[in-house]
């Protein structure tokens, strides 16, 4: 099942068939139940038939209060681009220890209001001459820490200012429309396939100028042990989202430009588009 959060009111979308719920988004979805929850008003609501024009003229990003972070370094291809892109500021080194040690790199992100909806503009940083989408599985966790659901997540990074200092991350990552997040959150009580692909495309003036794909299966760590450490000391009163890494990192020829389209699909979730400012 799918929800999607409108200006409307909260969709649910089981099968073909969606529902209105007119609740409060951080009440609905800080509920470790909330699967079983819509499932009974899956089975006890009416259906609506303008659910599709809704999505396409009122969608809103999946979270209110909910806090948005990110995983850096848990795929291979991620931690030797990160090398590749600080090795003449002498960070590469940093990057290697990271993605072999027990404790993962974790960093904020973003709150709602730097964060842009699946058909929203996306920004890159004026000061920044290298940047990139990055593509990410996304965990929805409640306040108990229990992932209840999936989401797409754009990690918009200044690749030309992280590799200037790992320590100038913060700058590389948050900043206003620095993330998309979306179209949906993809609810299921069963840990999704390990052949799972993330796929991105990026077309500009009507052509493809990048793609790639990767399973998640790539993925250096256990979603539960990246949730155990972002909740060891921080609480999240309505929950959170976790971006889980990147494996698709475009090489150093490639940035963005404005009036870029960005497509994000992953498998039962569905597809996050963002354009570029």
């Amino acid at each position: 099942m799918r929800i999607y959060n409108t200006t409307k009111g909260i969709l649910i979308q089981s099968d073909k068939s969606f529902y209105l719920v007119n609740d409060n988004w951080d009440d609905f979805f800080n509920n470790d139940n909330l699967y079983d929850k819509v499932q009974d008003i899956v089975k006890q609501g009416s259906t609506i038939d303008n659910a599709e024009d809704i999505i396409a003229a009122h969608l809103l990003v999946p979270m209110q209060s909910q806090e948005l972070w990110a995983s850096g370094v848990t795929y291979f291809n991620s931690k030797l681009g990160r090398q590749e892109e600080s090795k003449d500021a002498g960070g590469g080194d940093y990057y290697e220890r990271v993605y072999n040690a027990d404790r993962p790199e974790l960093f904020f992100k973003a709150t709602v209001n730097r964060t842009v909806p699946s058909g929203g503009k996306v920004n890159i940083r004026k000061d920044s001459t290298w940047d990139v989408p990055e593509p990410e599985l996304t965990l929805a966790i409640t306040s108990s820490g229990k992932i209840i659901g999936y989401t797409i997540g754009n990690d918009m990074s200044s690749r030309s200012i992280e590799g200037e200092n790992p320590l100038y991350l913060p700058q590389a990552k948050t900043y206003d429309a620095c993330a998309g997040l979306g179209p949906c959150i993809y609810l299921t009580k069963e840990a999704l396939p390990l052949d799972t692909e993330i796929a991105m495309k990026i077309n500009r003036n009507g052509q493809t100028v990048f793609e790639g794909v990767i399973e998640i299966n790539k993925i250096k760590r256990k979603f539960e042990d990246l949730v155990s450490y972002l909740y060891k000391e921080c609480s999240f009163k309505y929950g959170s989202f976790l971006m889980t890494g990147t494996g698709i990192v475009p090489t150093t020829a490639f940035t963005l430009k404005s009036g870029d389209e960005i497509n994000i699909s992953i498998n039962s979730i569905g597809t996050l588009v963002n354009y570029v400012k």
